[in-house]
């Protein structure tokens, strides 16, 4: 059993190369056509996907590897603000959903700028000032992953917004991700945390929404001594509250 784990992280490891070279090369069609070619719009499109694609996968392979990691016990701490955990998923989502909205956040200084820029594009923050600005010392790559995987979700099952709120007290981060959606039946709130499973009765559903990002956090959730409560009723939306000791 070990082998073959060593072997399937070799492997994952090793496909970043050959999706950095696919990311690359399409961005250089799109980028210079001054030297590979004048391009259609609908060329334009087909170029735009892959590069959208092969961030989702850069992204798979990174959190697969984190999770390896996690399960070795690997902690790399670090400190880290608030505002910079939740601007950086935000660019991160916004990357796939919505780039135009992604390029903003970027460019943006502030906090109010920030509230501005994303609910428009459905996102309510709710961060006070103080929570906002305050520094942890935490594993921020395996934070982050569970923080992007949460909202991710969240946006999948949205009808209109999702809203992203924090705070810090009893030695510990709170992070909370509400959305206005279909909500989960009390029967199904153990279920959704294993991987594979999915709420979507569809095959289309399915495929949107495979369950591996639920059941990561909880991994990297147990490894760091945490916990995730969900808060939920068929019909009326759900709340993911996260709690990590600092």
């Amino acid at each position: 059993m070990p082998d073959t784990t060593i072997k399937t992280e070799i492997l994952i490891h090793d496909l970043k190369v050959p999706i950095s070279v696919i990311d690359a090369g399409a961005k250089s069609l799109l980028n210079r056509q001054d030297a590979y070619g004048p391009l259609t719009d609908k060329q334009i499109k087909v170029l735009n996907r892959i590069i959208r694609n092969t961030l989702t996968t850069q992204r798979l392979v990174n959190d697969v590897l984190e999770l390896g990691r996690s399960r070795e016990g690997v902690m790399i701490t670090c400190d880290f603000s608030i505002a910079s955990l939740v601007t950086c998923v935000l660019m991160e989502v916004f990357d796939l959903s919505d780039p135009g909205v992604a390029d903003i956040i970027r460019k943006i200084q502030t906090y109010d700028e920030l509230e501005k820029a994303v609910l428009a594009g459905g996102v309510r923050l709710s961060f006070d000032s103080r929570i906002w600005k305050s520094v942890v010392h935490l594993d921020e790559a395996k934070v982050r992953q569970i923080l992007r995987n949460i909202v991710t979700n969240a946006f999948k099952h949205r009808s209109s917004f999702v809203q992203i709120s924090g705070s810090i007290g009893e030695k510990q981060l709170t992070l909370k991700v509400k959305d206005d959606g279909r909500g989960i039946p009390q029967a199904d709130h153990q279920k959704i945390f294993k991987t594979y499973f999915t709420t979507g009765s569809s095959l289309e559903s399915a495929i949107k929404s495979h369950g591996l990002g639920l059941a990561g956090v909880m991994v990297l959730l147990k490894d760091m001594g945490g916990e995730l409560i969900l808060n939920s009723e068929d019909g009326k939306g759900a709340e993911f509250i996260v709690k990590i000791p600092l």
